[in-house]
């Protein structure tokens, strides 16, 4: 395989090859990248592998480019009041900023319109056919992959293209996690996941319970102390709640200080809850629970008016729930509630749909087992882009990604016996964490620093550079 100057899109004359065992035909992409997904991920990804000379087929199931940002996406999660809760400066992508008069937590909106300028500055949409949803994922021939097509919505006819990489960027934050509990098939009150919440309306004047205390959970529980008629917030644990602004400053960009300053985990833990004591004190005395673990053992939830809201008594914290009845919730420390409508903000699971779990390594979970949380054991010609959570923003993470992958394709053109090597380091390195000491949860599954794992990719730079 070779970078090519190839701009991108198949011709219709197009090499086709001999059909395959289902007499499928099949278009010979020759040298091209196959990228799936524009969202943040895949316009970075292509952004990155035009770069390196390669030529790129982004496909993307919806019209506009965004993925989860889009708020007209079918499956974007965001709603009305969503902003990022990773400041500014530590989001953007490295080689495009944001605008300097930004605030420093972008609307979603914004969000949306510095994709499209990015999609343009770098010229990318040229190579993205939209409302086209890639259905099958096969390796063929070696490191190479048979990509399957239609578009969305399952009609027109399939088509099938050989490519010579792929990079999955189909995002992890569109296949709603549902929890299962006693009695709840016989609840009859409303019930709705936080994919599915895009307005404060849908809370108004109702009794709502929310369950879940990630950050969207956190968000939800705040738009119903101020819109519906009374509000629980129901957790399984204790967690810490990480204000917006500390010293003045967004709290990523103090914590990003410490981090580079190499302060040790134990003072900044330390440091972190000395701060807490000073703003919010006991968290307990609210009626929240004691978190059962240190801080940054858990993804940090970055909400300032969580603590406000409960201290006036217009969320009313509660335990994990035990049971559903027909007109009630009970609770595991014995009470019952009655709430009209249930939100359950109980996260995402990753899918691959169009790829059989063994190519990724899946467990009986479905976890993949990568390096990097993008490289694949075995598949040295197949990488999946922003399978991460880190604690600062996921874009940068998402561009580093990229373009190791690319110096790779690259690197096994010029130096193969090289490629060769560092795909042993890829095997041996699969399922190395990056986040230190963390709970083990599906919402922790791609939990990474951003500060050693942006060290981890450097390492693997270097050691693909040609000595």
């Amino acid at each position: 395989m070779s970078p090519s100057t190839d701009p991108g899109r198949p011709e219709p004359d197009a090499t086709t090859l001999a059909p395959p065992r289902d007499a499928r035909p099949v278009s010979d992409r020759g040298d091209t990248v196959c990228v799936i997904g524009a969202g943040a991920s895949g316009l970075t990804a292509v952004k990155n592998l035009r770069e390196h000379g390669f030529g790129v087929d982004c496909y993307e199931r919806e019209t506009g480019v965004g993925g989860a940002w889009n708020w007209r996406h079918d499956r974007s999660p965001v709603y009305a009041s969503t902003h990022l809760i990773s400041s500014r400066p530590f989001t953007q992508f490295p080689d495009f900023p944001m605008p300097d008069d930004w605030p420093d937590y972008p609307h979603h909106s914004q969000v949306l319109t510095y994709f499209e300028r990015y999609a343009d500055h770098f010229d990318l949409r040229q190579h993205i056919w939209f409302g086209t949803e890639v259905i099958r994922v096969e390796p063929v021939d070696g490191d190479r992959w048979d990509v399957t097509t239609r578009s969305t919505g399952g009609y027109g006819p399939e088509r099938t293209s050989r490519y010579a990489a792929v990079v999955v960027a189909n995002g992890h934050n569109w296949s709603p996690k549902l929890p299962r509990y006693e009695g709840l098939e016989e609840f009859r009150g409303e019930i709705m996941h936080a994919s599915s919440y895009k307005d404060p309306a849908q809370l108004r004047g109702k009794r709502v319970l929310v369950v879940g205390a990630g950050n969207t959970g956190c968000d939800i529980a705040v738009e119903a102390a101020q819109q519906a008629s009374h509000c629980w917030h129901s957790t399984r644990r204790g967690y810490w709640y990480a204000p917006k602004y500390v010293l003045g400053r967004p709290a990523d960009q103090v914590n990003d200080t410490l981090l580079a300053l190499r302060v040790p985990l134990r003072v900044r833990q330390w440091l972190y809850h000395w701060t807490l004591r000073l703003t919010v004190g006991d968290l307990t005395r609210f009626g929240l629970p004691k978190p059962d673990h240190r801080v940054y053992e858990t993804h940090p939830i970055a909400n300032s008016q969580l603590v406000y809201h409960v201290g006036h008594g217009q969320i009313t914290p509660v335990p994990d729930v035990a049971r559903f009845h027909a007109k009630a919730v009970e609770l595991t420390d014995g009470r019952e509630i009655d709430p009209e409508l249930v939100v359950f903000a109980t996260g995402y699971l990753p899918r691959f749909e169009f790829l059989d779990p063994r190519v990724l390594g899946a467990d009986g979970s479905g976890r993949p087992r990568l390096w990097l949380n993008a490289l694949v054991p075995g598949h040295p010609t197949l990488a999946v882009a922003g399978l991460v959570q880190p604690d600062s923003g996921i874009f940068t993470l998402s561009h580093w990604q990229t373009v190791l992958f690319a110096r790779l394709l690259a690197l096994r053109v010029r130096r193969p016996e090289r490629a060769a090597a560092f795909a042993q380091r890829v095997t041996a390195g699969a399922g190395e964490r990056y986040s230190g000491k963390v709970k083990d949860s599906s919402r922790h599954w791609f939990e990474v620093g951003h500060a050693d794992y942006l060290r981890a990719i450097q390492r693997a730079m270097h050691e693909l550079e040609e000595k």
